[in-house]
């Protein structure tokens, strides 16, 4: 079985040659670009990978055009920038692929914020579908953010855990989660969802809730705290965003 590495990028220089260098064990390595203006593509190739670049629609497309341009391989696998591929998760992929009856594999991440492990409040085991077979898996167009793939075919699910460097600091943090908050308010105002009151109240409180005690984010202390106001605070934001589209109509 032949496998192909995809690294996912937009202005990614800070990552791509470690992430690069953790995915030689794959057959192929390709770095799927969103016209990155810094100099990622210039040390990907430096690195040894491929590079095609595509405009960025949506993150759903976007893998779906990956897939796509991979060409001729058995598996890929999906790894975005800021991640790293450990060789305990090499050797389980390495064996996966060999074993008949599944078409995807999830991985479950270590995600590492304010460089701080992150065990607790919904950040483990953050399973992603990063392994799929091709011709079998394809991502749901509909869902632009947080991508859902769709197998033709049954789920496994790895134990060894990709490395996620995912925020660096608080400024990165609330970029990432603007970003976030405008996709899935455009989502809810494509769809006809009109905010109400009671959004700006409840939707917050059930996001903290659900973060810090459900998820149990008070295992990870003040740590665990901060995350859980912040992505209330983010959930607020994405119904403040979804009433200016609305008012803008």
């Amino acid at each position: 079985m032949t496998l192909t590495a995809i690294i996912m990028t937009k202005n990614e220089a800070e990552h791509i040659a470690e992430c690069v260098a953790s995915v030689r064990f794959a057959n192929h390595i390709l770095v799927f670009d969103s016209f990155s203006t810094d100099d990622t593509v210039v040390k990907a190739q430096a690195a040894g990978a491929q590079v095609i670049q595509h405009p960025f629609e949506n993150y759903a497309s976007q893998r779906n055009a990956a897939i796509e341009a991979a060409g001729n391989t058995d598996w890929i696998l999906f790894v975005d920038a800021d991640e790293r591929v450990t060789p305990e998760l090499a050797e389980e992929v390495r064996s996966v692929i060999q074993q008949p009856g599944y078409v995807g594999w999830k991985i479950p991440r270590y995600n590492y914020i304010f460089g701080k492990l992150t065990r607790w409040a919904g950040w483990y085991p953050d399973y992603q579908l990063r392994l799929i077979k091709v011709g079998a898996v394809y991502y749901d167009p509909a869902v632009q953010v947080h991508e859902v793939g769709v197998l033709a075919g049954a789920e496994g699910h790895l134990k060894q855990p990709l490395l996620h460097y995912n925020y660096r600091d608080l400024a990165q943090f609330a970029h990432k989660q603007r970003v976030y908050s405008a996709y899935e308010a455009k989502i809810l105002h494509e769809a006809g969802k009109r905010p109400k009151f009671r959004n700006y109240i409840l939707q917050p409180l059930r996001q903290f809730k659900w973060r810090y005690f459900t998820l149990q984010g008070y295992r990870d202390g003040l740590h665990g705290l901060r995350l859980s106001i912040l992505m209330a605070w983010y959930e607020l934001q994405k119904y403040l965003h979804l009433r200016k589209l609305w008012q803008q109509n």
